[in-house]
């Protein structure tokens, strides 16, 4: 067993900015940060556009980014939330340029400011086409100079520790006590005894198997939540990018980024017809689930399997300067843009629903706090605004990080339970594992997509029966690995959506059924 002060699990922004405040605050205090992959491995490492913030008080204003924000949401935006964390940015964004992010500076030496689809204004902070990667760097450098936090890379939580496991049945409140953890290297499962867990776990685009989202977008911080019976809510707004890169032979999706949108790419048919004026007039500036969902009409009026992004009109080397990793990228596939139009077709990106948790990002069970993308903060209400996913997360990991100080947890004196697998067998056959991830992602893409039916759904939740069943008997029988864990967190994951989707009865932002009325 090890003992901690803070446990965080999840390498991102999010957890990061808070482990990083926490170890300065109290030097003699120790943190353990739990990450799957390497840990630079996050959904924030793949931001390609930037963060949203506020700076040129003469074009801008934060009405202008609160009201860009509420229009995305839908009306489903917690209006104090949202008018906090705008006015919060630019204090985070000082901060964060403090720890050594570097971002674009214009010809007058001011921060080059971007404008994406949505926003009124330019406001925009970015780092080429590769700000999240710029953002992790510069955390993880910080992290690195601290001497009382500890990397735990390669190693996955596989559920977080409640009185469900202490055997108490007479509480009325849960608290969570810790988290038992597999070496992923070694197979041994241990327990994190810990005061205070933040989940920073990122995404979950990878239930959908066509996504932007790196591998390890499983929705593990959710699906853990979930069964520790914290509330979950919001789980039926996925958001969809417009414009990933099409490639019918890989399944995770190189992203085209909104910014390119910004820089005036234009959408077309295979005839070259720019449809999106005939459904917005805003055109490809238009907010995410209205662009998605103008392609996957136009996909399915067609017949075709994607759309096209023109840029051959546009300024090929001011694009090259600000987009360099995407020309390259399409080059790669030999797609030249000063002539060629880029394929695009959307890809699962972002959920804006997750663990509920108040401003202070405390979720339902003591002791357990969230923030970054597997949170519901009420921020993005039915639609994420393009670049306020990085400004969410460290907004909030300030605000948990300022909990901490004025509200102090108590020392954790329980005894927990070490990890029991006795009785299971190391599993013979993996592609009973391999099988059911394949049959759950093509059954949320074709059942559970941009468009949705209380028909497909109604059916959706039949078919992931079955799946359910095959997997939890597995994970019952057998030793535990990642692949198997992963899978169990997407079944659960996959379950919140369907039923969550099925309770709405209007559609709203990036929720689209089709039995519904707007």
């Amino acid at each position: 067993m090890i003992t901690t002060n803070y446990l965080v699990i999840g390498s991102g922004v999010a957890g990061l900015t808070f482990a990083v405040k926490i170890a300065e605050k109290f030097p003699n205090k120790n943190i353990i940060i739990v990450t799957k992959g390497d840990e630079d491995e996050s959904n924030t490492k793949y931001a390609q556009g930037g963060v949203a913030v506020v700076l040129d008080a003469e074009e801008d204003s934060f009405q202008k980014h609160i009201q860009d924000t509420l229009i995305a949401g839908d009306g489903l935006c917690d209006q104090s939330v949202v008018e906090m964390v705008v006015k919060e940015g630019p204090k985070r964004l000082k901060e964060l340029m403090l720890w050594g992010a570097n971002f674009d500076i214009d010809t007058k030496g001011n921060l080059d400011l971007g404008k994406e689809g949505g926003h009124s204004e330019y406001r925009v902070v970015h780092h080429k086409d590769i700000t999240g990667f710029e953002v992790e760097r510069a955390l993880l450098e910080r992290v690195h100079q601290l001497t009382n936090i500890k990397i735990l890379s390669h190693h996955f939580a596989i559920d977080l520790i409640t009185e469900h496991h202490l055997k108490i049945t007479d509480s009325n409140s849960l608290t969570c006590y810790g988290a038992y953890v597999l070496d992923q290297k070694t197979g041994h499962i241990f327990t994190i005894k810990s005061d205070s867990v933040l989940l920073a776990s990122g995404g979950i685009g990878r239930v959908y198997g066509h996504t932007t989202n790196p591998v390890i977008a499983t929705g593990d911080g959710i699906a853990m939540a979930y069964r520790a019976k914290a509330n979950i809510k919001d789980m039926e707004f996925i958001q969809f990018h417009p414009t990933a890169l099409y490639n019918a032979e890989e399944s995770t999706s190189f992203l085209i980024s909104e910014a390119v949108r910004g820089f005036g790419a234009y959408l077309r048919n295979k005839e070259g017809y720019r449809f999106m004026l005939d459904f917005d007039e805003r055109a490809e500036l238009a907010s995410r689930d209205i662009v998605s969902q103008c392609i996957d009409s136009e996909l399915k009026r067609t017949g075709d399997t994607h759309v096209f992004l023109d840029c051959t009109h546009l300024d090929i080397e001011m694009f090259k300067s600000h987009f360099p990793n995407i020309y390259e990228k399409c080059l790669s596939q030999h797609i030249n843009i000063e002539i060629d139009w880029i394929p695009v077709v959307p890809a699962s990106h972002y959920l804006c629903g997750g663990i509920v948790v108040d401003k202070a990002g405390k979720t339902s069970i003591n002791n357990l706090f969230s923030c970054g993308e597997c949170s519901r903060t009420g921020l993005h209400g039915a639609n994420r605004l393009a670049s306020n996913s990085l400004l969410e997360a460290l907004v909030y990991a300030h605000n948990i990080f300022k909990y901490h100080i004025n509200n102090p947890i108590k020392k954790n004196k329980l005894k927990i339970p070490e990890w029991n697998d006795e009785g299971t067998t190391i599993p013979k056959e993996h592609v009973l594992i391999q099988h059911n991830l394949k049959q759950l992602q093509a059954l949320m893409r074709n059942y559970v997509g941009i468009v949705r039916s209380n028909h497909r759904l109604t059916k959706a939740i039949t078919h992931l029966d079955l799946i359910y069943k095959e997997v939890e008997e597995l994970y019952k029988n057998v030793k535990i690995n990642t692949t198997l864990c992963e899978l169990r967190n997407m079944v659960n994951v996959a379950h919140l959506i369907i039923n969550q989707s099925l309770e709405r009865k209007e559609n709203k932002g990036g929720y689209y059924n089709s039995d519904n009325k707007k």
